[in-house]
């Protein structure tokens, strides 16, 4: 038997210099230069400058998106770029932070909004400068024309009695925010901070986050793009989806994709269904999904009050092991869900409105990668400043994306915040001055140092904002 070789003993002191941490995160916060989302939350965050002293409220802002960005959960993981100044510059004490984000009410949350809106369309015009602009979503072997815009909800659990943090539904404690996000490119274009008791179908809420996301878009898109809306069943409220449909005389060519509950009517209406009208299902890559079919209700179902033209779908399936089945699906011995779209039968057979719609389920991959940049957890008691939290963690989402979009490529343009952290933002480095330059040397050991270099390189190539 081979004896196993022990490592070197390390011998550790706290003197080094000249040695930096996250040195990834630089990309971040020039990143945001370069957008100018720096310049832009300078600017409407300056009347919380007190008597023009002290730090930039816009750099203490953008420096904490990056902090999120970087995997910071509190606010005193601004140390991480503190303590390093020569990288990242003068940044915020904890208190300093602490005052800013309280200074942040409705109104210059609002401007705040505007400010990034302001900073994407920078982006996507960068975008449209590398001949790549913004990616269409695929759904069934096929390109979708126009945006994607995908709203869910989510319960975060708080461990302390946060201001109007409540029981939830599903029996915890906490806020019920909801999200809406760019399917296109992943951005994170809106959420709305909610009590833990907020419903989730509420249609006012759905109505406000739809809102604020459309605000988001840049100006060449406000006009002959698309915009599809998917939700799932707590976004099937008749006032919900007229809203949607009313949004075209505002010049916004929108439509709805909504699941629906299985109803009693419905139960009866799929019953009914003659077999030759069910037709396979398709997979996203366009092959036949196997052990699905699709058959359309429509006129089979009374929709009175959902806006004409709506179309109802549904899918049946051989149910996964573990998927959760209700007593109509347990005596069919097949799964099925409902939706409703208001995509006519010329632009979209049933089959690619139902694969088109099973797209929406990446909004869970989104929330799931924002709680791990952001709103998983929030910082203070007061519920203006987790507000505030979480329209930086929107920021530090959109940074993420940015990145990807364009300064990334292959596998990283399309990896998680986590991998992204690993192999990029959390590398080390050794720090040097020279020529009136500041220098990062990265080991030539590290397996993605021709990426960080290359993304450092596109960084410095992007064309900046006039002014």
């Amino acid at each position: 038997m081979q004896a196993i070789r022990s490592r070197s003993r390390v011998h550790v002191s706290t003197d080094g210099s000249g040695v930096v941490g996250h040195a990834g995160a630089r990309l971040l916060a020039d990143l945001a230069d370069a957008t100018g989302l720096t310049s832009a939350y300078a600017e409407v965050l300056q009347p919380l400058r007190p008597r023009g002293t002290g730090h930039d409220p816009g750099r203490i802002a953008v420096d904490l998106a990056v902090m999120i960005a970087d995997g910071g959960e509190t606010i005193t993981d601004l140390a991480v770029l503190r303590d390093q100044g020569e990288v990242f510059g003068p940044v915020a004490s904890t208190a300093t932070a602490w005052r800013m984000l309280a200074g942040i009410d409705d109104e210059v949350l609002s401007r705040l909004r505007s400010a990034r809106a302001r900073a994407r369309e920078i982006a996507w015009l960068q975008a449209a400068e590398k001949s790549e602009g913004i990616l269409a979503v695929r759904a069934g072997g096929r390109e979708l024309s126009g945006l994607v815009l995908d709203l869910d909800a989510t319960l975060v659990t708080c461990h302390s009695e946060m201001q109007d943090a409540a029981p939830t539904y599903k029996g915890g404690f906490g806020y019920h925010p909801l999200l809406c996000f760019l399917a296109n490119t992943g951005e994170a274009l809106a959420g709305r901070l909610r009590p833990g008791n907020a419903g989730a179908n509420t249609a006012s809420d759905h109505i406000t986050v739809l809102d604020d996301a459309l605000a988001q878009r840049p100006d060449a898109h406000r006009h002959g793009t698309g915009v599809l809306v998917r939700t799932d069943s707590a976004g099937c409220s008749k006032v919900f989806l007229a809203h949607v449909r009313s949004l075209r005389q505002r010049g916004i060519r929108t439509f709805f994709s909504a699941g629906h509950a299985v109803t009693e009517p419905i139960r009866r209406a799929v019953r009914a269904i003659p077999d030759r009208l069910w037709h396979p299902a398709l997979d996203q890559d366009g092959s036949l999904r196997e052990g699905a079919e699709v058959a359309e209700l429509t006129g089979m179902l009374n929709l009175t009050g959902y806006p004409a033209g709506t179309r109802i779908i549904v899918r049946r399936e051989r149910p996964h092991p573990g998927a959760q089945l209700s007593l109509f699906d347990t005596v069919e011995g097949l799964r099925h869900q409902v939706f409703l779209t208001d995509t006519p039968v010329s632009e979209g057979s049933a089959q690619s409105l139902e694969v088109r719609h099973r797209g929406h389920a990446t909004v869970e991959d989104r929330i799931r990668c924002g709680k791990d940049t952001g709103f998983g957890r929030f910082p203070s008691r007061q519920f203006a400043i987790n507000t505030a939290w979480l329209e930086l963690a929107l920021t530090a989402g959109d940074l993420i994306a940015w990145t990807q979009l364009l300064l990334l490529d292959g596998d990283l343009a399309a990896a998680e915040p986590k991998r992204l952290r690993y192999r990029l933002l959390h590398v080390a480095a050794r720090l040097t001055r020279g020529g009136r330059r500041l220098h990062l040397w990265i080991s030539a050991t590290w397996p993605w140092k021709h990426e960080l270099a290359a993304a450092f390189r596109r960084l410095q190539a992007l064309p900046r904002p006039a002014g």
